[in-house]
C-alpha cells in the first residue's frame, strides 16, 4: 500500500471488504455500483414508487430514500411491497438523520440504513466544548449506547448500514477536538465504525462527501490510510460530492471529486447529487465509471517512490513565473481555436471577448481566456490587450510559439512575437516514462512553459508522474494540464477534463489548462450545445468550472445546491434557478440553497449566504452559519436574500 492506494502509476482497484445490500454485492473487486435518492415525500408511497422505478429503469443499482421521522421509516414497508409487486427488486437504502427509532424501524425493512455520525446522537449546535479526556470518553459510552440496538437490528435481519460522514454536519464535540478538518470527518466515522466492529458487525459502507471537492478528497484519502493502519483492511467506500448544484457546474465539480478517487482506484459505489431529478443523476454516474471498466490494461507508467508533495494537504508546486503563468498567479485558461481556418472577431464571443464595432471597444467577461491557440496561421485583426495568440514554432509574426518537445532544443530569448523567450512546449507524458528522459532543457529553460498530455488510458496518472519527474529533479517550469476528449457528449467531455486536470489541481499541481475535443455531436440535458455557444463556449466554461471547482481561481458565482430529498420544504429546482438567474454575475460570491437543515448550517460555512427551508413555504436566510432571518415566506424570500447580500456590501448591479 502507498500512502492511501495500491498504487499512483498502475490502475489497480482497492481491496475492500464484501458487504452484501439484498442480492447486490459491493467491494472486493466487484462492479462499481451507482445509486440515487428520491425527492418524492416518502409518504407518497405511489408518488415514490413511480420515481423509483424511473430511477432503476435508467440504470440505479440501489435507490435511497429520506426516513426523517418514524412514520416515514414505516411506509418504507409499503413502497417496497409496491415495487416488489410490480417486479422491481433492487435493494433500497433509508436515509437517517436526527432519530436513532426512524434508522431501527427501516433497518427491520429495508436492505441498507444510511446513518450520519454527526447527528444520530450528538446535537448541532455550534458551541465549543473544551472536554477532557474522560468527558470524551463518556461521550463515546453514549453513543455507544445509542447506537448498539441497531447494530443488533441490523445483524439479526441481514440489513447493510452506510456510516456516512457530511462535512458541513460533524457534530459540536468532533469540531471542539478535531476542526472543521478532514481529520474530524474522519474520526467521526471511525468512532461509530470501531463500535460495529466490536460487535462483529461488518456488513457497512463509508462516505466523507463534502461541498469542496478538495476536502472530500482528502478525508476519504485520510480514512483509506486510517483504516489500514488501525485495522489491516479497508470498508467499501461510497463516493460522492454533496450539494454539488445542478448544469454543467454541478457535474464538473462530481467528477472533480469522483473522478480523483476513482483514478486512484479508490471507490465501491458512487452517487452524483444534482439539483435535478434522480434519474438524470444516473447517466452521469454511468458516464463516470465506464472509465473504469476496462482501465486495467494500461503501458507501463514508471513507478513513483516517496511522493514529494503531501496528498492529504493542499500546497500548490513552486514554479518560476513566466509571465502571468505560474508563480502566484492563478491558473490560465488555454483555448484552442486551431480548427478555424479563419479566424473571426465574432469567433471570440464564445470564449468571453465580445467585440463593440460602434466604441471599437472588446467587452471582456470574467469567463475570458487568457491565451489561444491558433495551430498554423494568425488572426487578422487586432486581439485585444489581455489575449495573447500562441501559434506553431513555424509561423512567422506577432505570436508565442508552441514546440513539440522533440523539437525544442532551448530556444530562450529567439523567439521574438508577442512575448520574446516564451516558449510553450508539449511533452507527451507517455513518452516520458523514465524520468531520466526528460530534456535537461525542458527543465531549466526559464521561458519554457510545459504542456503536458499523455495518450496513456491512465492519463492523469501519467502527467502526475512526470509532474512529480519536475519537483524530483528540481524544476520549477510552469505546468498547463493539457487534456483531449474524443467525447460523443458535452458530458463525456465534462467528465474526462474534470477529472484528469481536476485531479491535479487538488494537489497543487498545474498553473493552467489547455482543453481540447475531437469529433462528436455535443448534446446537454436534451439540447444542443454546439448551436447555442459552440463548442469552443463548451470548452471554456468547463474550464473555468474546473478551475473554480478546485478554487484555485474564483471566476464567478459559486452555488452550493443540496440534491432535494423528500425531506425538501420548498421546490428545490426552481427556486435555485431563480435564484442563479439574479444572482448569477456576483464573482466570488457562495451562495447555499439547502431544502431543509439537515445539513444546511454546517456546509454553509463555506458559504457567504445560505438560503434554507426551515418550513413548508418558510426560509431562514444565514450569513455564513448565523441566521440572520427566521421563516420568511418563500414568495418574498428571494427578494429578502438579494437585499442581504446587499446590506452585507456584497452586492453588485448586474452589467
Amino acid at each position: 500500500m502507498q500512502l492511501y492506494a495500491p498504487s499512483l502509476t498502475e490502475y489497480k482497484r482497492l481491496k475492500t471488504l464484501e458487504v452484501k445490500v439484498g442480492d447486490l454485492v459491493l467491494g472486493n473487486f466487484h462492479p462499481i455500483r451507482v445509486q440515487t435518492m428520491t425527492t418524492t415525500d416518502t409518504m407518497d408511497t405511489l408518488g415514490t414508487v413511480e420515481q423509483s422505478i424511473r430511477c432503476i429503469e435508467a440504470g440505479a443499482e440501489m435507490v435511497r430514500i429520506t426516513a426523517p421521522s418514524k412514520k416515514e421509516a414505516e411506509n418504507l414497508e409499503s413502497i417496497r411491497n409496491a415495487l416488489r409487486a410490480r417486479g422491481y427488486h433492487t435493494p433500497l437504502v433509508a436515509d437517517i438523520h436526527f432519530t436513532p427509532n426512524a434508522a431501527e424501524i427501516a433497518a427491520r425493512i429495508v436492505e441498507k440504513v444510511r446513518v450520519n455520525p454527526g447527528n444520530y446522537v450528538d446535537k448541532k449546535k455550534f458551541a465549543f466544548i473544551d472536554y477532557t479526556d474522560a468527558d470524551y470518553l463518556e461521550e463515546l459510552d453514549r453513543i455507544r449506547e445509542r447506537f448498539l440496538p441497531l447494530i443488533a437490528i441490523c445483524k439479526q435481519y441481514g440489513t447493510a448500514m452506510r456510516i456516512g460522514t457530511n462535512h458541513g454536519s460533524l457534530s459540536d464535540r468532533i469540531m471542539s477536538r478535531y476542526g472543521d478538518t478532514p481529520t474530524g470527518m474522519v474520526e467521526s466515522a471511525m468512532e461509530f465504525l470501531r463500535i460495529a466492529r466490536d460487535e462483529q458487525y461488518h456488513q457497512i459502507v463509508l462516505s466523507m462527501k463534502a461541498s469542496n471537492p478538495q476536502v472530500m478528497v482528502q478525508a476519504y484519502r485520510l480514512l483509506v490510510r486510517q483504516m489500514e493502519e488501525e485495522f489491516g483492511v479497508c470498508y467499501p467506500l461510497h463516493l460522492g460530492v454533496t450539494e454539488a448544484g445542478d448544469g454543467e457546474d454541478g457535474r464538473i465539480k462530481s467528477a472533480i471529486g469522483i473522478g480523483t478517487l476513482l483514478e486512484d482506484g479508490l471507490g465501491d459505489t458512487i452517487r452524483v447529487s444534482l439539483t435535478e431529478d434522480p434519474e438524470l443523476e444516473i447517466p452521469v454516474c454511468r458516464d463516470i465509471v465506464k472509465r473504469y471498466t476496462h482501465r486495467s490494461a494500461n503501458p507501463v507508467i514508471e513507478p513513483v517512490g516517496p511522493l514529494p508533495y503531501d496528498p492529504f494537504h493542499y500546497q500548490r508546486r513552486a514554479t518560476d513565473p513566466v509571465g502571468n503563468i505560474g508563480g502566484t498567479h492563478v491558473p490560465v485558461v488555454m483555448a484552442d481555436l486551431s480548427h478555424l481556418s479563419a479566424l473571426r472577431p465574432e469567433d471570440l464571443k464564445s470564449i468571453g471577448y465580445t467585440y463593440d464595432g460602434a466604441s471599437d471597444k472588446w467587452n471582456i467577461a470574467d469567463t475570458a481566456a487568457d491565451y489561444i491557440y491558433t495551430g498554423g496561421s494568425l488572426p487578422s485583426f487586432a486581439l485585444p490587450g489581455t489575449l495573447k495568440v500562441v501559434a506553431d514554432a513555424a509561423v512567422k509574426g506577432d505570436r508565442i510559439p508552441f514546440w513539440e518537445a522533440a523539437a525544442y532544443s532551448g530556444q530562450t530569448g529567439a523567439s521574438g512575437g508577442a512575448q520574446p523567450g516564451v516558449h510553450f512546449v508539449r511533452l507527451h507524458c507517455s513518452d516520458a516514462q523514465a524520468p531520466e528522459e526528460i530534456p535537461e532543457a525542458l527543465l531549466r529553460d526559464p521561458g519554457v512553459v510545459l504542456c503536458l498530455t499523455s495518450d496513456n488510458p491512465h492519463a492523469m496518472a501519467a502527467v502526475r508522474r512526470t509532474l512529480v519527474t519536475l519537483q524530483e529533479r528540481g524544476s520549477k517550469r510552469p505546468v498547463l494540464l493539457m487534456s483531449t476528449s474524443a467525447g460523443q457528449t458535452a458530458d463525456e467531455h465534462l467528465i474526462q477534463f474534470a477529472t484528469e486536470t481536476g485531479a491535479l489541481l487538488l494537489d497543487g499541481m498545474g498553473d493552467g489548462v489547455f482543453l481540447r475535443a475531437e469529433g462528436g455531436a455535443v448534446q446537454v440535458s436534451g439540447r444542443n450545445y454546439q448551436e447555442q455557444h459552440g463548442l469552443e463556449g463548451l470548452l471554456n466554461n468547463t474550464a473555468f468550472s474546473i478551475l473554480q471547482a478546485t478554487r484555485t481561481r474564483i471566476s464567478k458565482t459559486e452555488y452550493i445546491s443540496c440534491p432535494s430529498c423528500g425531506r425538501t420544504l420548498f421546490e428545490l429546482q426552481e427556486t435555485t434557478a431563480r435564484i442563479r438567474s439574479v444572482t448569477h454575475h456576483l464573482k466570488g460570491v457562495k451562495i447555499a440553497i439547502m431544502g431543509c437543515i439537515v445539513n444546511g448550517p454546517g456546509e454553509m460555512a463555506d458559504a457567504d449566504f445560505g438560503y434554507v427551508g426551515s418550513g413548508v413555504g418558510k426560509i431562514t436566510l444565514y450569513k455564513g452559519k448565523d441566521i440572520v432571518k427566521r421563516n420568511i415566506d418563500s414568495t418574498i424570500a428571494v427578494e429578502e436574500l438579494i437585499g442581504l447580500i446587499k446590506d452585507n456590501g456584497a452586492w453588485v448591479e448586474p452589467a
